[in-house]
């Protein structure tokens, strides 16, 4: 809704603090007035929104997990360090990533990419400087 405003912040060189779960969905009625919806804010989505009508090129998804694992809590679990997005695709297709658990990230992550972002990555708080670096987190790239 504001992103004019959040750009203008973000060039002048202010950190910006938006698009968090919760919040009111709302939208354009035909006369140009607001209108309050029924739905819920998806803060992953969101947040891919956000970055792509910035123009980012990286989208950072800080979670509780180090890395996005195929086979997530299974015996044959395997880290995903570096991922294509025809990768990301197929992986979810296949349902590795549930609706309640990485699902909505890894979809997120699809949507970044798909609208021209460069390169996506996800890691724990803690490691994100790490996962910049490239020592860590799985990336997601075209």
């Amino acid at each position: 809704m504001e992103i004019d405003t959040i750009k203008g912040l973000v060039d002048a060189g202010a950190i910006v603090i938006t698009a968090g779960g919760g919040g009111i969905p709302v939208y354009y009625e035909e006369d140009g007035r607001l209108e309050g919806i029924d739905a819920v804010i998806d803060k992953d989505r969101a947040s891919a929104v956000l970055a792509r009508d910035l123009g980012a090129p990286l989208f950072v998804l800080a979670t509780s997990v180090d890395k996005v694992y195929l086979d997530f809590n299974k015996p044959e679990q395997r880290p995903l360090d570096m991922v294509t997005l025809e990768e990301a695709r197929r992986y979810y297709a296949e349902g590795h990533f549930p609706a309640g658990s990485m699902g909505p990230k890894v979809e997120s992550i699809i949507s970044f990419l798909d609208g021209g972002g460069r390169r996506a990555v996800v890691t724990t708080p803690a490691n994100v400087l790490e996962a910049l670096r490239g020592g860590t987190g799985t990336h997601f790239v075209p």
